[in-house]
C-alpha cells in the first residue's frame, strides 16, 4: 500500500532533514518517526526498512539535485560554461533549505562499509549521472579528453563537497579556478 503524497512528504522531509544532518547510524527511525509525525505503522507501509528510507530520501535529494544543476546548467551562454555549472549548482543547492553542510551521498557511502542494495543503489546513480552528464557537457568543449575531463572533474567536485566539511564558509569559486584550468589543459 503506497502513502498518502503529505505523509510520504513528512517522513522523506523528517529523514532527510535528520539523517544527513546528525548521521543515518546515529538517527533512530523513532526520531524520524517522531519529527514526521508518523506512526511505525505508517512508515513501514511505505517503506519496509530503514535502509529503504534511506534510499528513498537519496533518491528524492538526486532528483532535486539535478534539477539544481539544470538551472544552472540553463543560465549559462556557452559549452565551458555548462561543464562549470555543477560549480554554481553546489553553492545554489547549498543554499537552498534542503542543503545540507556537505554531501548525503558522500555521507551515506562513508557510513556503510558494505551499504544494503538499495542504498548502494542510489549512491551509485548519483555517481553515474555525475559523470554521465560531466562527458557530455565535456564532450561538447573537447571530445577527444571528455571522458578523462569528466573524471577529473568528479574527483574536484567531491573534493570540494569534503571542504564543506573542514570550512562551513566554504564556496565553490577555488574548485571551479582549479576545474578551469583542467578544461584548459
Amino acid at each position: 500500500m503506497a502513502l498518502r503524497t503529505r505523509t510520504e512528504t513528512k517522513l522523506l522531509d523528517a529523514a532527510d532533514e535528520l539523517f544527513f544532518t546528525r548521521g543515518i547510524a546515529a538517527t533512530p527511525i523513532d526520531a524520524v518517526l517522531e519529527r514526521a509525525g508518523v506512526s511505525a505503522a505508517t512508515l513501514y507501509r511505505g517503506y519496509p526498512s530503514k535502509d529503504a528510507l534511506v534510499a528513498a530520501t537519496l533518491e528524492r535529494r538526486h532528483a532535486a539535485w539535478i534539477e539544481t544543476w539544470d538551472a544552472a546548467v540553463a543560465a549559462q551562454t556557452n559549452d565551458e560554461g555548462r561543464l562549470l555549472a555543477i560549480f554554481d549548482a553546489l553553492d545554489a543547492f547549498r543554499s537552498q533549505p534542503a542543503g545540507s553542510r556537505w554531501c548525503a551521498f558522500l555521507g551515506s557511502a562513508a557510513e556503510y562499509a558494505d551499504a544494503p542494495p538499495e542504498v548502494d543503489a542510489a549512491i551509485h546513480r548519483d555517481t553515474d549521472s555525475m559523470r554521465a552528464r560531466l562527458t557530455g557537457f565535456a564532450a561538447a568543449v573537447d571530445p577527444a579528453r571528455a571522458e578523462v575531463l569528466a573524471d577529473q572533474l568528479v574527483l574536484v567536485v567531491t573534493g570540494d563537497l569534503a571542504m564543506r566539511l573542514r570550512s562551513p564558509a566554504h564556496t565553490s569559486r577555488v574548485a571551479r579556478d582549479v576545474a578551469a584550468a583542467l578544461v584548459a589543459g
